[in-house]
């Protein structure tokens, strides 16, 4: 079995808990996580996460160049790849990214895979919405959801 490590790590959207086999970032959570069988500890690779993320977060970074490895269903991964397809500062709907994966019927589906994301920013959940424009449901919750779509908007904008 891999071994696996997870560290805290600060950002200007609060504590960003990352996981990490030795080849992959499995996940980017929001707040302290602690994760089943795997040792606190930084690693290269966690801390290279960190460093993507603050290029991110400091509007030197519009895509991310890590090894991910997204574990999930068949369905959860199509949902997966299609967020990871949203460009920097747009963003879709729950039903267009059920049309985009040939379920248009899935909506809710989506929703939920959307929700069961492991590796929050990075494959960027927060730039799906809701039909009408609002913001829906977010892990890190609306406030952050928001704050990160603004701050794509902004730097689209320079």
């Amino acid at each position: 079995m891999e071994e696996l490590s997870y560290y805290v790590y600060p950002s200007p959207v609060g504590e960003l808990t990352i996981t990490c086999s030795p080849t992959h970032l499995l996940q980017v959570r929001f707040g302290r996580v602690e994760i089943n069988g795997a040792k606190q500890a930084r690693t290269a690779l966690s801390d290279r996460t960190f460093l993507q993320l603050n290029e991110y977060f400091d509007g030197k970074r519009r895509v991310f160049d890590l090894p991910i490895l997204l574990k999930g269903t068949p369905f959860q991964q199509s949902v997966w790849q299609a967020l990871g397809a949203i460009p920097f500062g747009a963003t879709a709907t729950y039903g267009d990214i059920a049309r985009q994966i040939g379920n248009p019927k899935a909506v809710r589906a989506v929703g939920m895979a959307n929700h069961d994301n492991p590796i929050a920013i990075i494959v960027p959940c927060h730039r799906v919405i809701g039909k009408n424009g609002s913001l829906t449901g977010y892990a890190g919750g609306l406030e952050i959801k928001q704050k990160l779509l603004n701050m794509e908007a902004a730097l689209l904008k320079r």
